[in-house]
């Protein structure tokens, strides 16, 4: 009976009542508040300054914010760098500092950084449909996927996030329904709903990549059966192995990132939790800050086209710095991402290491 009224108080059911029953959430002690700070500090700021770094380098370029490919990465940059830096703050405050808000802020809080981790995902799921596009339709490409429909798509993913996040911002909190065991406020049919919109993104994803690497089979084998004598049969075989690393990769980033969280969360569903399983929860929840941080990696830094305007941006200041006489007069090397990534000119499936497509 005692743990039933802290939970309606926690949770807001009574008015008048502070939140002071929200210390049931608040479960790290001195130490691992400390190694929480540390941890989430660090990892949030990584991600910031790489997704920021992502950001200037498509927006300073022309060429580059104007193909659907860079809009879509352009968008997981910005919901990984805000999802980074709201997360962090609002993660340290109430786990370490144990901060105290209004019911609406709180939630407004939450819904912040759900909207923002469910438009990663989105943003993810995008970008695997365009790379399928890409790939496997590169003459109708231009045609089924132009700028304005990136926009609108992308328009419709984030009002979406937003409309599924906010919700109990809008009143579906947990009175009269059950509370989550891992979220104040939040109760456990909006949990479960939540979590089946995200498993219906991730299957997407995993789909739309699978049925890309189907197609790189079925293309490797064409060719072999076509061109065995003129094709190397090194470059032939090993095409779509490349192909499957790197989709292996993604794949694998996005369960060890995700599934440990998703897993607990759908736990916490069926069972009364201890506090050592939510001491495992706030820890496991930074892995959804490594994979906002790994993000920019896999999509965006191993682009040519990226790695390219970052060496123009580069020489640009180096240029601008020699001019105000802060640096020497020493030569500024040449890269080979210039000369050899910037205005090459590949047909479809060449580039498997990284999934880009320059014609995109």
């Amino acid at each position: 009976m005692e743990r039933r009224w802290v939970k309606e108080a926690a949770n807001g059911c009574k008015d008048g009542l502070d939140f002071d029953p929200m210390k049931e959430y608040m479960v790290l002690n001195g130490s691992q508040r400390i190694a929480v700070a540390v941890l989430c500090t660090s990892l949030a700021l990584l991600s910031a300054l790489e997704n920021l770094a992502v950001l200037c380098l498509i927006l300073s370029s022309h060429r580059l914010r104007r193909k659907p490919s860079y809009l879509f990465i352009s968008s997981l940059a910005v919901a990984d760098f805000l999802a980074s830096v709201i997360f962090a703050c609002n993660f340290v405050e109430f786990h370490v500092f144990h901060g105290m808000d209004s019911k609406a802020v709180f939630l407004l809080k939450i819904g912040s950084v759900t909207m923002n981790f469910t438009a990663s995902v989105g943003s993810l799921l995008l970008t695997a449909i365009d790379r399928y596009l890409c790939l496997c339709h590169p003459p109708t490409y231009k045609v089924l996927l132009t700028r304005g429909r990136a926009l609108a798509t992308l328009g419709i993913m984030w009002v979406l996030s937003a409309l599924v996040s906010y919700l109990p911002l809008m009143g579906w909190t947990c009175c009269p329904s059950p509370c989550s065991e891992l979220f104040p406020l939040i109760p456990n049919d909006y949990l479960l709903g939540w979590l089946l919109f995200i498993a219906s993104l991730f299957s997407g994803i995993i789909y739309t990549y699978g049925h890309v690497l189907w197609k790189a089979h079925q293309h490797v084998a064409s060719l072999a059966e076509h061109q065995d004598r003129q094709m190397p049969g090194m470059v032939r075989m090993r095409l779509d192995v490349r192909l499957a690393k790197t989709l292996g990769v993604v794949l694998a980033v996005l369960f060890i990132c995700w599934l440990p969280v998703l897993a607990l969360m759908v736990y916490s569903l069926t069972t009364t939790l201890s506090d050592q399983v939510k001491k495992v929860f706030a820890f496991l929840s930074l892995l959804c800050l490594v994979n906002s941080m790994i993000n920019p990696i896999i999509y965006a830094l191993r682009s040519g086209e990226i790695r390219s305007s970052a060496h123009h941006w580069l020489a640009h200041w180096r240029k601008h710095l020699r001019r105000l006489g802060l640096e020497g007069n020493k030569e500024v090397p040449r890269s080979s991402v210039t000369e050899t990534e910037a205005d090459v000119k590949i047909t479809p499936w060449s580039d498997s290491r990284g999934l880009n497509c320059p014609e995109c």
